[in-house]
């Protein structure tokens, strides 16, 4: 089934589509992961949030930036996906849309990641490439990655 692809400011999402988008963020990154960090970083004020609605319910989220907001590029950030719908590449769709958005709001071409480590490959399919050494955030490896055209 296919996603209806929304993307809004953060003053522009309702109070629904915010809470639904923070219970998804909070199931996956804070339960899944088993990792307690601080979600609301005081960021998401700055961000466009690019979702994808399957019948009523957000199931696959992210947050782009423009350079200078997080990293000195363009990035994309809390890339996530319900885990009930991780089958049916609806991530992929998620970055696809997610690179196409930054060009259409941003006109920017280069974007930077921090990427969980086991995540690689899922990035490099997108043209992304390692940047950094592992390194920790909230106790999980990840790493730098950005996608140069």
């Amino acid at each position: 089934m296919a996603l209806k692809w929304k993307i809004k400011r953060f003053e522009a999402l309702s109070v629904n589509e915010m809470y639904s988008i923070l219970k998804l963020r909070s199931e996956v990154f804070v339960v899944e992961q088993n990792c307690v960090y601080q979600d609301l970083d005081g960021k998401d004020s700055k961000a466009l949030h690019l979702f994808g609605d399957l019948n009523g319910e957000i199931v696959a989220y992210c947050r782009l930036f423009d350079a200078g907001d997080y990293f000195e590029n363009a990035s994309i950030g809390r890339v996530v996906v319900a885990e009930n719908c991780r089958n049916k590449n609806y991530g992929h769709e998620l970055m696809k849309e997610a690179i196409s958005e930054i060009l259409n709001h941003f006109q920017k071409k280069n974007i930077t990641i921090s990427a969980q480590l086991y995540l690689k490959k899922f990035y490099e399919q997108h043209g992304f490439i390692q940047t950094s050494e592992t390194y920790l955030e909230d106790d999980i490896p990840h790493i730098e990655m950005k996608k140069n055209d």
